[in-house]
């Protein structure tokens, strides 16, 4: 039996190795040398851009997590389970190679940071970086539980020695150094976006944490608290130091000597604190890098997506990816050796900082642009628990990541943008094959029809269901709610077909067809309804029911919600079983809807309520997806989502209401619940609890031994006197925890 993995909290987990990132290396050795350079008003502009983009990719982030089950692989496994394993792959190399060369960064950086700490040491400047990865590599090959324990002890350290420069620049701060400082350092030359390209890394520690999923307690709810607190708190203290320190320290110190100018602050405690916390800080960055990197290369290979990284799958018994890891360190060390050659003038610290900065805006503008493209799509099953998220946020994170690529170095981001084709090519002649055309019409027709192959060729999942629906209408005009409902229930997230019969013989009744397909497109067009008109004429109503639903299809795209008006006709009782038959054999859900008013707001005032009488798992998903999809219309937006139950006896009205709230916890739904013990009749209870909502969902059951005449009557009866209510039977297939 293989031994338990340790799982980590939001604490350890994700705030720890991130913060721990953030915090680290920039701040002793180049945040001064960006305020010298560019002053203290440009350098708070650095930061605030630089914040602004971490911010909304951990708002994207934070969505995405909380939306799917979250595994192994970080932002890897968000992104392929988001936009798909194309994106998914191109972006997990991005990732694995920005992940490798922080690594890098952060070692030279310790090598620097012992140099300026003790001078005489400068001729072992290699040697000293070699020791530092040394070091390293031993405590990653020690294991994920080694590295985060031994970060504990390091930020203690950071912290204290934040906290003596701190304090030391705001008793040294001087209002005329201040107003010096302030405007950029004339005959630079460094410029803004140089500048801002070697102060980046400060806040790219965020994807340490997220890519530390696999091996959470709660990643749902640790990545978002324990992603967004470290860049809250990363903000505050480069904020800090920023004024403070631009406060108190001459613009030559700032510009000259950045790590020696926070040494002479505070000299009698700073200067070991301060060499303490470098160096603490920048092992703990490499380390808590380390323990991301080769994860998300691991769970990359797990997907089997791309044959020269399958090796890399393999994990050991403890649940550590050490052949990955193995891979990380050859990468590092051939990057330490090529910078070392470079001496420690300090170049190549910025030179490899400029590329970090590179390839995470990469990153960061992928993550934005899958969480924009699963909100601004409107996938039903994109629910996130997270709230605070917008698809705006998400596309404005994404544009800015990828402008200051190409502000940063033009040539270079193109580069990037290349590679990231290339990547993103190769992975994807592995999942799916696109051809296009030279006209726009041509360009979608081929877009179309290749998705349309891909779609069938891929396993269907409740997760990706989504509401296609068809509603015979009739006279369009006479059963406009009818049509209404049928477009509230698609909610613009599924695609409408709104079919209408004509009974006679088809050469006969061509031109009053034509006339009808234009009169459905001009209704369409008036009340400003999406969907696609059919108009069938056919001998037999039955016999064209049946044609219609079997034959209404695009490949894979078949109507999976069949929607009729309830009638009371008891003459056509069995006219109205065999529609409903005909739709369930074809394994569509069927819509019943009883009532031929389309409610205003006015009605209702603030308070439209909408009604799913819960009695079983099958119907009452799909009636909550719907009721879910009607609340997310304009028209609805004031509506209130309530569960009602029905129970035998009290001992089980507790236990119902705990097993309801769990189900819509993990449904991730605002949705009231209520447990109704009740010796009445259902249909008085029905009618006291449901009578004045706008909307009531029932669900229903029949076969082929149903009696029609029966049902009609028993719902006609218990529908008498109700608002519009919508009776559901459904296949199954649209599950509420997907």
């Amino acid at each position: 039996m293989l031994p338990d993995v340790k799982k980590f909290s939001t604490f350890d987990g994700v705030f720890t190795p991130a913060i721990m990132t953030i915090i680290g290396v920039v701040i002793f050795l180049r945040a001064n040398f960006v305020v010298g350079h560019a002053g203290i008003y440009q350098a708070l502009i650095i930061l605030i851009l630089a914040k602004a983009i971490t911010s909304l990719t951990g708002l994207s982030i934070s969505a995405i997590a909380t939306n799917t089950e979250v595994k192994g692989g970080g932002a890897y496994y968000l992104i392929s389970r988001s936009i798909g394993p194309e994106f998914g792959g191109a972006v997990a190399l991005t990732i694995f190679i920005s992940q490798s060369l922080s690594i890098s960064f952060y070692i030279i950086g310790f090598s620097e940071a012992v140099i300026r700490t003790f001078p005489a040491l400068d001729p072992y400047y290699a040697y000293i970086a070699y020791a530092g990865f040394a070091i390293m590599a031993f405590f990653a090959f020690r294991g994920a539980s080694i590295i985060i324990k031994t970060q504990f002890v390091v930020m203690v350290i950071m912290g204290l020695s934040i906290a003596s420069f701190l304090i030391g620049a705001a008793l040294k701060f001087d209002p005329r150094v201040f107003m010096e400082n302030t405007g950029a350092l004339e005959g630079s030359p460094y410029s803004f976006w140089v500048l801002f390209a070697i102060y980046f890394p400060a806040v790219t520690g965020i994807m340490s944490g997220v890519n530390m999923s696999g091996d959470l307690k709660n990643p749902a709810r640790s990545i978002p608290l324990g992603t967004l607190l470290a860049i809250l708190v990363g903000f505050v203290i480069y904020a800090a130091q920023i004024l403070l320190c631009g406060g108190a320290i001459t613009r030559g110190s700032l510009t000259d000597n950045p790590y020696d100018s926070l040494i002479g602050l505070w000299p009698y405690l700073t200067t070991v604190l301060v060499v303490a916390g470098v160096l603490a800080s920048t092992m703990s960055s490499a380390l808590a890098t380390i323990l991301g990197a080769p994860r998300v290369l691991q769970s990359l290979a797990h997907d089997k997506l791309l044959k020269p990284v399958n090796m890399f799958a393999k994990l050991t018994p403890q649940g550590e990816p050490r052949r990955a890891l193995l891979l990380t360190l050859f990468i590092n060390i051939t990057v330490i050796y090529f910078a070392c050659r470079e001496g420690s003038g300090g170049e190549s610290f910025n030179m490899v900082a400029s590329i970090v900065s590179m390839f995470f805006l990469w990153t960061y503008g992928i993550v934005n642009l899958a969480a924009f493209v699963e909100s601004f799509s409107r996938n039903p099953s994109f629910r996130p628990r997270f709230k605070f998220f917008h698809w705006f946020g998400a596309l404005a994170g994404a544009v800015a990541s990828f402008a200051v690529t190409l502000l940063i170095d033009f040539k270079a981001a193109i580069l990037a943008a290349v590679i990231f084709a290339g990547l993103f090519y190769y992975v994807r002649k592995y999942v799916m094959s696109a051809s296009f055309g030279d006209a726009r019409r041509g360009f979608f027709y081929s877009m179309a029809r290749d998705n349309l192959l891909t779609l069938s060729s891929l396993p269907v999942h409740p997760k990706n269901w989504r509401p296609t629906v068809v509603v015979f209408a009739g006279d369009h005009d006479e059963r406009l709610h009818l049509i209404k409902y049928a477009d509230w229930l698609s909610s613009g997230r599924g695609i409408l077909t709104i079919a209408s019969m004509i009974e006679g013989n088809f050469a006969e009744m061509a031109d009053k067809r034509a006339e009808a397909v234009s009169s459905f497109n001009e209704f369409l067009k008036k009340n400003r309804i999406k969907a696609f008109p059919e108009v069938l004429v056919t001998p037999d109503f039955d016999i064209g029911m049946s044609h219609f639903l079997q034959a209404n299809s695009i490949g894979p795209i078949k109507p999976n919600l069949a929607i009729l008006g309830w009638s009371s006709d008891k003459s056509r009782a069995r006219t109205f079983m065999n529609s409903i038959t005909t739709a369930a054999s074809l394994n569509m859900s069927v819509g019943l809807i009883y009532g031929k008013e389309v409610p205003v707001a006015r009605e209702y005032g603030n308070d439209r309520m909408i009604d799913i009488w819960w009695r079983g798992m099958d119907n009452g998903s799909l009636m909550v997806i719907l009721a879910y999809l009607l609340s997310l219309n304009p028209e609805w937006s004031d509506s209130k989502i309530r569960i009602l139950r029905g129970v035998n006896t009290p001992e089980e009205k507790e236990s119902a209401r705990e097993e309801m709230e769990k189900l819509i916890e993990s449904a991730r739904m605002d949705i009231a619940i209520e447990t109704i013990l009740s010796d009445d009749s259902f249909p008085n209870t029905l009618r006291r609890y449901s009578g004045s909502s706008a909307v009531v969902f029932l669900g229903f059951s029949v076969d082929a031994d149903t009696d029609p005449a029966h049902f009609q009557e028993t719902y006609t009866e218990l529908l008498r006197g109700m608002p519009t209510t919508i009776i559901v039977q459904s296949t199954g297939e649209a599950c509420l925890l997907s």
